[in-house]
């Protein structure tokens, strides 16, 4: 209500975003895309790598990447080419691809993790039968951009939803397809995601001819 200046008890307690950056996540380039995978292949990080990489191929908000389940990327004995997950947020399906370079990296963790199709594909450090939890998984992503000279508070989860999609409305202009792959409801959302604005519209006007 606007009351707080004038109540003692709150004039020396630090805003919950002091010093933090609460805006739109940077996407992450080619180049820092190939930086991090370069750095977990080092530390011979193999579930971070395999996380990081479904992170990229997936586009899924966090929430929905912790809770995928081996079944959901497993058809027999192989990585599907295809995986469809249910959103937590719109409680829709969404489709993503999963590219040769990952469907290896994810056949190499699950060689190494073992379990059945019914167990979450990322399991808790506490409780294995559990799933990754979300602040673990930002933590770890924290971790990887720092790694590689990023400031983490530029970077997030959302970033790594974003980069893929980012790269693909770079090269296409098509937002009608970020929206379906990212499972937006509303194209205004998707737009207001990928920063659309006037000089990005003009720029895609300048590059089609007539």
């Amino acid at each position: 209500m606007g009351y707080s200046r004038f109540d003692a008890a709150t004039r020396h307690c630090q805003a919950w975003n002091a010093g933090k950056n609460v805006g739109t996540k940077r996407p992450l380039t080619q180049k820092q895309i190939w930086a991090i995978r370069f750095h977990l292949d080092r530390e011979g990080r193999l579930r971070d790598k395999a996380l990081f990489d479904l992170a990229i191929d997936s586009k899924l908000r966090g929430c929905d990447l912790v809770k995928i389940k081996i079944g959901d990327v497993v058809a027999g004995a192989e990585i599907r080419n295809r995986a469809t997950v249910i959103q937590q947020k719109t409680n829709r399906p969404v489709q993503f691809e999963l590219t040769a370079d990952v469907r290896a990296t994810l056949l190499a963790w699950l060689e190494r993790r073992g379990g059945s199709t019914g167990d979450y594909l990322f399991p808790s450090r506490v409780d294995h039968a559990g799933h990754m939890n979300t602040r673990q998984y930002a933590r770890l992503v924290d971790e990887w951009v720092t790694a590689i000279g990023l400031r983490k508070a530029e970077y997030g989860t959302h970033s790594l939803r974003r980069t893929k999609a980012a790269m693909i409305y770079r090269a296409t202009g098509n937002i009608r397809a970020i929206q379906i792959l990212l499972g937006h409801t509303k194209i205004e959302n998707t737009v207001r995601y990928l920063g659309v604005d006037v000089e990005d519209a003009l720029l895609l006007a300048e590059r089609t001819e007539i």
